[in-house]
């Protein structure tokens, strides 16, 4: 019997969507980066368990927060990337299939962003508490919440280990962020 050999199996290549396509057309000033609906009451959006869909995680959070200045939209962007980031990694948002919803409320004095993942990775219920060494640069992980923690004005979720809820508040002053005292040293 003659001995045949197979050819090579080809590489496979990454499959690219334009991340466009993760927008519901009903939703597309949600990403525009401009204040063109300034006077929202509440935006929420569901978005794919995956890293790949952060520039549009990025581009929700400054578009909701597009008619404030340029720090406040920053660091609201900035803390909401964080709390997407820890959906990701730290629940079953971030596995095959999952996804997580980010919530923004508007009140007249500042915005609050809730994070509402899948859960899962924890048996228990218990609240979060930031790293006690969150904000050392040499840390390895657990930056997240300790930044949270330090900028946002408030900050909370609801201990619930299925379906966590994680939120912070940001006032339009910046009232009881660590931010105005960093940026004036």
């Amino acid at each position: 019997m003659p001995l045949t050999t197979r050819a090579p199996m080809p590489e496979l290549g990454q499959a690219t969507v334009p991340l466009s396509c993760f927008i519901r057309s009903a939703h597309r000033h949600y990403f525009s980066g401009r204040a063109e609906r300034p006077g929202y009451r509440m935006r929420h959006y569901e978005f794919a368990g995956t890293p790949a869909v952060m520039p549009l995680v990025r581009a929700f959070l400054d578009t909701c927060a597009a008619d404030q200045s340029s720090d406040y939209r920053y660091l609201f962007t900035l803390l909401g990337s964080e709390l997407a980031t820890n959906a990701l990694r730290h629940s079953l948002s971030g596995r095959p299939g999952g996804s997580y919803v980010l919530k923004v409320e508007r009140n007249r004095e500042g915005l609050r962003l809730t994070c509402r993942d899948l859960g899962g990775l924890c048996e228990r219920d218990v609240h979060l508490a930031p790293s006690p060494d969150g904000l050392d640069l040499g840390a390895e992980s657990g930056r997240g919440l300790a930044l949270v923690d330090a900028l946002a004005s408030e900050w909370g979720d609801n201990g619930n280990a299925q379906y966590r809820s994680v939120w912070f508040y940001l006032a339009y002053d910046l009232a009881g962020s660590s931010w105005n005292t960093l940026t004036t040293s």
